[in-house]
């Protein structure tokens, strides 16, 4: 009989990110590469081309996911009473970074498939949709890499599987990626700069840091749930 997915975990995720700030460190990380990738694509356009410019954006994207599986293998860790700590989830993610690596380029390579298809027929529902898709079945794919130390090809197969294993609790493990990760951010930044008039700078800035945040606390839902799922399928 299969049983209702644990949701406490996205009500406990908040304390144990306060009681455990480190694991926001990573994220924070990620965000602040990414904006310095961004800015030299912004400068040197002409230089690099859009293309090349695209590419650093690509590869931003891709480490923001390797800091992301950092902070997912610490929350792991504290999820399960362990001495989770930044340093130790570092050296662990560095020793499975192959696997991590190429998860991520999987997963953005699909998710851009998807926005393209979206942005082509021009309908901001088609590209909700379809990111939703896109999340749902790869949603596991970077704890496969990084708490089940799946290679990168195997680690897809492992979070279709995983997906098949608790369609539930990974739906709403979804929305909440979309939701958290990429309209929450938006949606308050765009809030706080028009009635604050900050600047495009600190937009950004701001952007990225909500963005971390809401990694840092999606970590724990990420880790429980993959750990819940891997294990009985």
């Amino acid at each position: 009989m299969r049983r209702f997915p644990d949701l406490s975990i996205y009500a406990r995720a908040f304390p144990l990110l306060a009681r455990n700030p480190s694991v926001f460190v990573a994220p924070l990380l990620g965000a602040v590469v990414a904006i310095l990738l961004d800015q030299i694509g912004i400068y040197a356009t002409s230089q690099i081309g859009s293309l090349g410019t695209q590419l650093l954006t690509w590869v931003a994207e891709i480490f923001y996911f390797y800091a992301f599986a950092v902070a997912i293998i610490q929350a792991d860790a504290i999820e399960r009473r362990l001495k989770g700590t930044f340093d130790s989830a570092w050296e662990d993610a560095r020793r499975k970074a192959g696997g991590i690596i190429v998860a991520a380029i999987g997963f953005w390579f699909l998710y851009y498939i998807a926005l393209d298809i979206g942005v082509l027929f021009r309908s901001a529902a088609l590209v909700f949709a379809l990111e939703l898709v896109v999340a749902f079945f790869l949603i596991y794919v970077i704890p496969a890499a990084a708490i089940g130390g799946l290679p990168g090809q195997f680690a897809i197969a492992g979070s279709i599987r995983a997906v098949r294993g608790e369609v539930v609790g990974t739906a709403i493990l979804a929305v909440a990626f979309v939701v958290f990760f990429e309209f929450l951010p938006l949606y308050v930044t765009a809030l706080i700069a028009q009635r604050a008039l900050l600047s495009e700078v600190e937009s950004r800035l701001l952007l990225a840091f909500l963005q971390a945040l809401a990694l840092g606390y999606l970590a724990f839902p990420f880790a429980k749930q993959y750990a819940d799922v891997a294990y009985r399928v």
